[in-house]
Order: C-alpha cells, then structure tokens, then sequence
C-alpha cells in the first residue's frame, strides 16, 4: 500500500459524499486506502459514511467523542500506507495537494510534509489572529520555525507518523513532536477553503488549553529525558537561597536582634523547604523515566540509518 489517508470526522453528514469524490479525484492514480475516524458523531455520519465509502475505506467507529488527537492516533494506528497522509473533513483542506506533498517529500529526502494554508479562509478575530499570535508563541518557545502549527493537511514517511506519541490534545503540536522524533520536515503552500457545511469544531474557547498544552511540550522538549535538569536547578537555588536567608537571620539574633516577627524569616523558611521539596521531585522524575523506558524496552535515541560492512553488521 503505497499511501493511507486518515480524516478524523464529527457531526459531517454534509461532507461526507464530496469528500469521498474529492479522494478519488486526486488520488485515483496513487494506490492508497481511506481511513474515516467518527469520533463520536450525533447525526448521520455514520451511515451516509457507510453508504458512500469506496471498497479503499476502513471505518472506524468510537463510542463517544475523544478529540481529534485521539482519532488521528487512531487512524494511523491502522494504516497500511508506506505514506501517511492526515486531513480534516469538513473540506476545508483539498486532497489534490496530496500527490504534489508526496512528490516534494520524494524529491527533498523528507520524512513530513506539514501544508501551510494559503489564503486561508477563516474568520479574522475569532481565527486568524487568534492562530498567528499562538504560531508566534509556539515558535518562540519551541524553537520549532514553522508559520502553519494548526492545518491537519500533512503527508508523513509511516516510522515517524507511527512513532508520534499522539494523545491529548498534541495534534496542535504535531511540528514539535516531529522534531523530537529527530525527523527532517519542511513547509509547503496548500489550498484552504471556506468551509460549506455544519459548524466549525474549534473557538477562542480552545485558547487556555493550547496555553496549557504549550507548557507541557516545551517542558517535554527540553526536559523529557533530563527532568532532574530542571527540578534540580530550581531547588538548588531555592535551598540555598534559604538556607543564605537564614544564616543572615541567626548572626543577627546572635547580636541580639529579635527576628521572630520578621517577614524574611518566613521566607528563608519557605525557600528551604520549597528547594528540597523540587529536589525530591526531580528524583522522582528521573525514576519516572527511568522506569518509562525500562519497563518497554524503549530506547532514549532512534537511528535513521546504520553504514558498515557486512562483517561489522
């Protein structure tokens, strides 16, 4: 199988016929399977699903609504394709950028193509402004150069799809999770288009929780494997800076000075207890870890490639 399109799907009954058309359009010269993840629709989209799919389609039925990260892992979990391709199915992303993804993937030696929505045709206070000034603070904080994190429409090589780690809500933090995957990646210009039938899934509402994921991913980044890195060097100083507090304090009750209603008091205190406290987690963490990979068997690196004679092999 050479190419394996997952589209998670919720509440778009409207959709799903031009959808299945739109597919066999631009992909009838690419052997591929289609993969409709319903992640808990309410209406129709089941059965027209059904009704509709091609003898390519594997359906994939949840119980309830997971989220979009959950159906996406889901669908790749049960693809075939050599090529992974991810879109959404309201028809706002256009399969006919597919075949021209796969051939920048070919002929640039990559692992992931991520769309970049060219005019896209969203609502400017609600959307637009909203995604750009997260794009923006996605960037900063990852380190991760990309001007599009939010379009679904991306083409992966299936080690890396297959290898994401995707649960949550990270499918907004795709990019990021492709870099720790050490995977070559790069941008291209799709189509967007508005969007003909039902009602958007996302809002501002969605901000804090991008907010909060954000914090997660940049702490995942820097400190997945290393945790002790981070909690150890914030206790440290904490520990010590109370412990500097206190030594203050007892030169100046031994000169006899009374310090039992002074503020600094407290916060020497508080320091020294609050850096043992992030010490004794970073501890923590580390077995955390430690027990991640050990009881899997998983190994902190990936090799791409290994080079050597047979005898050395």
């Amino acid at each position: 199988m050479k190419l394996s399109v997952v589209i998670p799907v919720m509440n778009e009954e409207e959709s799903i016929k031009p959808l299945f058309e739109a597919l066999e359009a631009s992909l009838s010269d690419i052997e591929h399977e289609i993969i409709i993840v319903d992640d808990g629709s309410t209406d129709t989209t089941v059965s027209i699903t059904k009704q509709y799919a091609p003898d390519n389609t594997k359906i994939l039925v949840f119980n309830k609504n997971y989220g979009q990260t959950t159906a996406l892992a889901a669908g790749i979990d049960h693809a075939r394709g050599e090529l992974i391709a991810t879109m959404d199915g309201d028809l706002q992303n256009d399969p006919s950028d597919i075949p021209a993804m796969i051939a920048f993937l070919v002929e640039n030696d990559l692992d992931v193509v991520a769309g970049r929505r060219a005019g896209r045709k969203d609502g400017m206070l609600l959307r637009k402004i909203p995604s750009r000034i997260a794009n923006a603070l996605i960037r900063t904080l990852t380190d991760v150069h990309i001007r599009d994190y939010g379009c679904t429409l991306k083409v992966f090589k299936k080690d890396v799809a297959k290898n994401l780690g995707l649960y949550g809500e990270l499918h907004r933090f795709i990019p990021v999770l492709v870099q720790l995957y050490g995977a070559r990646m790069a941008e291209m210009d799709v189509k967007h288009h508005s969007r003909k039938y039902g009602v958007s899934k996302y809002g501002i509402g969605r901000t804090f929780k991008v907010l909060s994921d954000l914090l997660f991913m940049v702490f995942f980044q820097k400190y997945g494997q290393k945790p002790m890195h981070l909690f150890g060097t914030l206790g440290f100083l904490a520990f010590f800076l109370g412990i500097a507090i206190n030594l203050y304090l007892l030169i100046v009750k031994i000169m006899g000075q009374e310090i039992g209603g002074r503020p600094l008091l407290m916060l020497g205190v508080i320091l020294t207890f609050t850096g043992i406290q992030l010490i004794t987690t970073g501890f923590i963490a580390e077995f955390i870890m430690r027990t991640y990979y050990e009881s899997q068997n998983k190994k902190p690196y990936i090799i791409r490639e290994i080079v050597g004679t047979k005898e050395n092999q």
